[in-house]
Parts: structure tokens; C-alpha cells; sequence
């Protein structure tokens, strides 16, 4: 795992700043932009793995290609955040029902909430870390084999965890410096952001596939 390579890469291009700044237009697009770069950056993940080490970063001819890749991944993605969208939803529920009681009741409600609340947010927590370490293996196996069924792959997946666990942990960490970089854009404002989220796309997608390729090495030959 080449950490800084994640993010030196993009700049290897002599054509990065129009892909880049395409991809930022392309996310001004209502969800369809987000799902569309998603795809673009994916593609970078994709020729990682198949073993490409130059001009990772694809051009924009193949919008439709990228669009639907990344809905693809965008699926999976939401699959595996539902449950806590669905346990977010029930527990939200609960102080809408105290209001609507009294007395004793209305304390027992306001106390049953606060406990939930508390094991909701530490099931967050948890869950936050195996969403971190699981969807980068499966968004990588949905951009090499282009189906939705390969990102839930569990036992494919969970033995690429196993075969490098520090690569994926290092993917954590390098998610968390390209949503500081994402960040930074703040300081341009809006269009500033949008082109460093951009930019936070491409870094991801190259720890997605150097962890792709750093688990599969690590793996025992079939």
C-alpha cells in the first residue's frame, strides 16, 4: 500500500484538471452526478486491479459506462447502510410518541428513548467501522465484475479483510484524509468544494484498488 501514491497519482495526468473539473460540473447534477462520478472514480479502481499502472484517470466519453457503474455500486452501497437508516427511523419515532403522553408515562417514554438513543449510537459506532472496512472490498468486486450481486459476496469479501487487514484499515484512514481534502474546498466555497469532493472520489477509488490488489497477493493460491 502506497499511501501518498493515492493521491499523487491524479496529478501524473497531464489532462487531471479537465477530468477532474468535468467531474465537478458532472456533481452539480441532482443524485444522478453523485451516482455518474461515483462510477468515473470506480474506473479508476478497476484498472488498478487489472493491473494498469499509468493514466488511471479515465476521461469522459464513457458517461453512460460511468453512470451505470456507479448506480451499481450505489445500490450496494445503500443495501449495506439501510440498517442503520431503518434503526435510525424506529428510534425517532420514540419522542414523537412521548409527546403525546403524560405523567409517569411521558417519563418512561423520555427514558426508553434516551437508552435507545445511547445503543443506537454505539451500534453507529460499530457499525460505521464494518461499513468502512466491507464496502470498499465490494465496491471493488462490483467494479471489476460489473454486477451488484458481487459486492455481497460475503465470504469473498470477509476473507479479503482477513488476507490484509491493515491494507483496509489504511483505506479507512485514506477516507478520512480525502473528506479532509473534500473539505478544503470550503475555503473557495461552493465551487471549491465541489471540485476537491471530485478529487475525494479519485483518492478513494485508489485505495480501493491498491487494498484490492494488496489482499488478493496476501491470499494462499487456490
Amino acid at each position: 500500500m502506497d499511501f501518498a501514491r493515492a493521491f499523487s497519482y491524479i496529478f501524473e495526468d497531464s489532462d487531471w484538471l479537465k477530468k477532474v473539473g468535468i467531474a465537478a460540473l458532472v456533481l452539480l447534477i441532482p443524485v444522478l452526478g453523485l451516482i455518474t462520478v461515483f462510477g468515473w472514480s470506480l474506473t479508476v479502481t478497476k484498472r488498478l486491479i487489472e493491473g494498469q499502472t499509468t493514466n488511471l484517470l479515465p476521461g469522459w466519453d464513457n458517461f453512460s459506462e460511468h453512470m451505470t457503474l456507479g448506480f451499481k455500486a450505489f445500490v450496494v452501497g445503500f443495501a449495506y447502510i439501510l440498517p442503520v437508516l431503518l434503526i435510525s427511523s424506529c428510534t425517532n419515532i420514540l419522542p414523537l410518541i412521548a409527546q403525546n403522553t403524560s405523567g409517569d408515562a411521558y417519563d418512561a417514554m423520555i427514558m426508553v428513548a434516551s437508552v435507545v438513543s445511547i445503543c443506537f449510537g454505539c451500534f453507529n459506532f460499530l457499525y460505521s467501522i464494518f461499513f468502512g472496512l466491507v464496502t470498499p472490498v465490494a465496491y471493488a468486486k462490483v467494479a471489476v465484475t460489473g454486477e451488484i450481486g458481487a459486492g455481497f459476496r460475503f465470504g469473498e469479501i470477509f476473507g479479503m479483510i482477513k488476507a490484509a487487514p491493515g491494507a483496509y484499515v489504511l483505506v479507512l484512514v485514506g477516507s478520512i484524509a480525502a473528506i479532509f481534502v473534500a473539505m478544503l474546498g470550503l475555503i473557495a466555497c461552493f465551487i471549491g468544494v465541489i471540485f476537491t469532493a471530485a478529487l475525494a472520489f479519485a483518492i478513494m477509488a485508489h485505495f480501493y484498488g491498491q487494498a484490492y490488489n494488496t489482499a488478493k497477493a496476501a491470499q494462499p493460491a487456490l
